[in-house]
């Protein structure tokens, strides 16, 4: 069906975005000899989209749905149902004369379908169309810790991290409106650094090959790729693999190459590059080079070790330990950080430290969730699981979870469609508790975006939604919340730790 083309790259919604422009990611020198863990600095970018909110926010509830049936080993949504949700969205804002016009590709012919799938990649729909391809996608250029701003002329611009506060640090991002974060690593000989997006839902590292082809026709945009013309010690292999995730997929062959992360060396390390790359990875306004999962290795699709693991396994770093303090855009500071290695003692109160064990099987981050509660009231919701997901953007909770939540908040409301929306001025507190210790979202990541850009103290889109693919009692727990919390992981005690900010 010619109509699927469109809506199939709609279905992309947001994975992560960020630049190739910030390449000063060097890590601090520090005597190898002392060194038992490598943390990278978090990058902010932000990014200007025309995209109505609801929109965006089926978007997220399809790919959270997709994702969350990959991870409870359960069967994905097919892409008719998928479709169907989303024409149901654009129904529901632009009314029959805006779902006709996507559904005809707003006007244009047929043998324009690929620059309409380009279009709209993981960046939605517009909601009115306006401009070429990406001319309204212009970027602010947030320096350094806020304090300076440029117009970005290009379609990505990326902050520039704040000065490390801890020995061997690179720069990772935060895309638009705490999306996704990513960080530079070098690979190849001689070195060239490679954004990749940090992903504790996965656990392969790929990154485009030379020779790379979008599923949609044509390269795979303005990146940086890998291969044996920019690589003198690339040693490629016949080992195919595909990894498919919430939105998109790529396949290609296993390799080995030295990658450097943050100063620690691996060498001939086993990963793969993508040959062919769905149009959410390929898009020319998809500006990271790849990926890098940082679950454990018993989920890998290339059946080798994760960066982490080989890391431990060589000694560069004490163990096998991956912690995340990601950053929110609206406090302006770019102070995220992933380290490598261990724990950063200054970016949390270790009073508040729990360890928790990791209760899935299959090497996603699990935990039991000892309660949920709204302005200190127990919600009731016992005997739920949460899997901790850096790549996923918000909280996906089965319909009656996520309704009894809402429920509880002032002025909450349900959208019909599996969203919620909520006023823009909450100051409702929703906590999850892990380890007997609680941990509060911020007010303003559960009013995850406003409806109407113009009008901020109206009603937002809810940072918590529903989905009904995983288990009746498992929840995916993405950034909403862990811009909250400390997290970190263990893969050789296979624990999960949290503790609340400083």
């Amino acid at each position: 069906m010619q109509l699927q083309l469109s809506f199939s790259a709609l279905l992309a919604g947001f994975v992560l975005v960020l630049s190739l422009q910030v390449l000063d990611a060097a890590p601090i020198p520090n005597p190898r000899s002392s060194v038992s863990m490598v943390t990278l600095p978090l990058k902010r970018m932000e990014q200007v989209r025309n995209v109505h909110p609801l929109i965006l926010l089926q978007q997220h509830i399809n790919r959270g749905n997709r994702r969350l049936a990959r991870m409870s080993g359960r069967t994905e949504p097919s892409v008719e149902f998928l479709e169907r949700e989303l024409q149901k969205r654009v129904y529901a804002v632009e009314g029959s004369e805006g779902l006709e016009r996507r559904l005809n590709g707003n006007g244009v012919s047929r043998s324009e379908e690929n620059t309409l799938e380009k279009r709209y990649n993981r960046f939605g729909i517009p909601e009115k169309p306006k401009s070429p391809v990406g001319a309204d996608s212009l970027a602010v250029l947030k320096k350094g810790n806020g304090t300076g701003s440029n117009a970005g002329q290009q379609k990505n611009s990326v902050a520039i991290a704040n000065t490390p506060t801890a020995n061997n640090s690179l720069g990772l991002d935060i895309e638009a409106q705490d999306v996704g974060y990513l960080a530079a690593v070098q690979m190849g000989t001689p070195p060239r650094d490679f954004l990749i997006l940090m992903d504790s839902g996965s656990a392969d590292l790929w990154v485009g090959a030379e020779n790379c082809q979008s599923q949609n026709g044509g390269g795979c945009g303005n990146h940086n790729f890998l291969g044996p013309q920019s690589s003198t010690s690339f040693e490629a292999s016949q080992v195919p693999f595909k990894v498919t995730y919430g939105t998109g997929q790529v396949s290609g062959t296993i390799v080995q190459d030295n990658i450097n992360i943050a100063g620690l060396a691996l060498d001939a390390h086993t990963f793969g590059v993508a040959l062919v790359e769905s149009v959410d990875f390929s898009g020319a306004r998809t500006p990271f080079d790849g990926l890098m999962g940082l679950a454990q290795s018993t989920l890998s699709e290339q059946q080798t070790l994760t960066p982490i693991e080989a890391l431990a396994q060589a000694g560069l770093v004490t163990d096998a330990i991956v912690s995340y303090k990601i950053s929110r855009l609206a406090d302006n500071k770019n102070d995220g950080e992933i380290t490598f290695g261990g724990l950063d003692e200054t970016k949390f109160d270790p009073k508040t430290l729990t360890t928790v064990p990791n209760v899935n099987k299959q090497g996603f981050w699990e935990a039991n969730m000892d309660a949920v509660t709204v302005n200190g009231k127990d919600t009731g919701l016992k005997g739920r699981t949460a899997i901790l997901d850096t790549g996923t953007t918000l909280i996906v909770a089965p319909a009656s979870d996520a309704a009894a939540v809402h429920a509880a908040i002032p002025g909450a409301q349900s959208d019909g469609q599996g969203g919620f929306t909520l006023p823009c001025t909450t100051t409702a507190s929703v906590a999850l508790t892990f380890g007997g210790q609680s941990y509060s979202i911020d007010p303003r990541d559960l009013a995850f975006q406003p409806i109407d850009a113009n009008d901020p103290q109206g009603d937002c889109v809810s940072g918590i939604t529903s989905g009904n693919i995983g288990g009746a009692q498992e929840w995916l727990v993405g950034d909403v919340f862990l811009k909250n919390a400390y997290f970190s992981t263990d893969v050789t005690k296979n624990t999960l730790s949290l503790a609340k900010l400083v």
